[in-house]
């Protein structure tokens, strides 16, 4: 085998264990994207591992630069994402780099933010270091999708989730819907909130369902939950009242400041919701106050107007739909999404699927929006 084939099989390998390392944090880092490092001393030993935990703290650069110490001069740090070149809430990682007197930087996916934009790679390069990028770029940029989508988009990566029987619906035509899914299936969706920077819902799922919407402690602080209602027709004891578990924002238009409903955003307040002011109650203009928030990643858990809504609205890029094998039956039973709008079948969405796996007795399909590629 070639010498440069041997190289490059060796950058992958280490690169694969700094994505390893990045996906620690998942769910945890916003605004910031997922970033691992992996240092290696002139022999190509490891001598140093890192990555960006949280917003604000170290980033994965340093992190692993300081765990190798002196052992770092000469060698070589692969990296998931182009290190900064700005001063943020921490220093810029290429003058960490340069400092440990590192020689080579090898780096999967350069970073969209147009404070770096490739300009972290040629200040490492005007400085004389070698450097190689685009080594596992589409599995970086597919870990990091969320973060590049509201980078380029100005709003959060959208997922919605819902769980449904064979026969394609969400509900009983009476209304009723727990469970559908099994225990494993709802473990994951808990999983799934752990990762997700907020969790929304409309009004009706909040009145229907009496929902949580906490990950059940599998991250610290929970995703932010958040009510999107036009009309403040809410119940009083709602469990996303109680603050003591997880922050709750409640979006609501201009026309829900005037009595009577003007009193019930004070009450409410008053138990610690936060609220947020949007011109209209539409996704679109929720998510950019989202993006406003910090959010990489949000997950839809609504109902089928909302859920329509979302994605007439370009705010869902990806879609969990969990299957139970159960029958429910019922024309006027509720399904997954409200009307789309749709005359003629080239007209409809399509979608690939990235997985497919059982949880228990139900399956399991995550899918992406054909027109919501992995970017790179």
């Amino acid at each position: 085998m070639p010498d440069s084939a041997i190289q490059e099989q060796r950058w992958i390998r280490w690169m694969r264990r700094a994505l390893q390392l990045a996906a620690l944090a998942e769910g945890r880092t916003s605004p910031n994207p997922l970033v691992g490092a992996v240092v290696l001393d002139s022999e190509g030993r490891l001598v140093g591992e890192g990555f960006h935990a949280r917003a604000g703290q170290l980033h994965a650069e340093p992190g692993a630069l300081a765990q190798a110490g002196e052992a770092a001069r000469g060698g070589t740090i692969v990296v998931t994402l182009e290190p900064c070149c700005h001063h943020g809430r921490t220093p810029p990682c290429t003058e960490a780099i340069l400092s440990a007197g590192i020689q080579r930087v090898v780096v999967a996916l350069t970073d969209p933010d147009p404070r770096v934009a490739g300009g972290g790679l040629q200040r490492l390069r005007d400085a004389g270091l070698e450097v190689i990028s685009g080594v596992l770029a589409a599995e970086a940029a597919h870990q990091n999708r969320a973060f590049v989508h509201r980078v380029r988009t100005g709003r959060p990566w959208g997922v919605l989730k819902w769980a449904m029987s064979l026969d394609g619906r969400t509900a009983l035509p009476n209304g009723i819907s727990q469970w559908i899914s099994g225990p494993p299936a709802r473990a994951w969706v808990h999983a799934l909130r752990a990762e997700c920077d907020a969790v929304i819902v409309g009004g009706g799922t909040v009145r229907a369902d009496d929902p949580l919407l906490t990950s059940r402690g599998r991250r610290s602080p929970e995703p932010l939950r958040v009510v999107l209602s036009r009309s403040l027709d809410l119940p009083a004891t709602a469990q996303l009242w109680h603050q003591d578990v997880a922050t709750t924002l409640l979006a609501h238009s201009v026309a829900a400041v005037q009595e009577p409903q003007s009193q019930r955003l004070a009450d409410l307040q008053r138990q610690g919701v936060e609220l947020e002011l949007l011109e209209r109650c539409e996704p679109l203009l929720l998510l950019n106050a989202l993006a406003g928030r910090g959010c990489n990643r949000v997950l839809w858990e609504c109902g089928p107007a909302l859920a329509a809504a979302a994605v007439q609205q370009g705010c869902v890029q990806e879609i969990a739909a969990v299957i139970a094998p159960k029958l429910l039956g019922g024309e006027q039973a509720r399904t997954p999404l409200g009307h789309l709008g749709f005359t003629a079948m080239d007209q409809v969405l399509t979608l690939s699927c990235e997985s497919a796996r059982s949880l228990g007795n139900d399956l399991l399909l995550q899918l992406q929006l054909s027109s919501c590629a992995t970017p790179n």
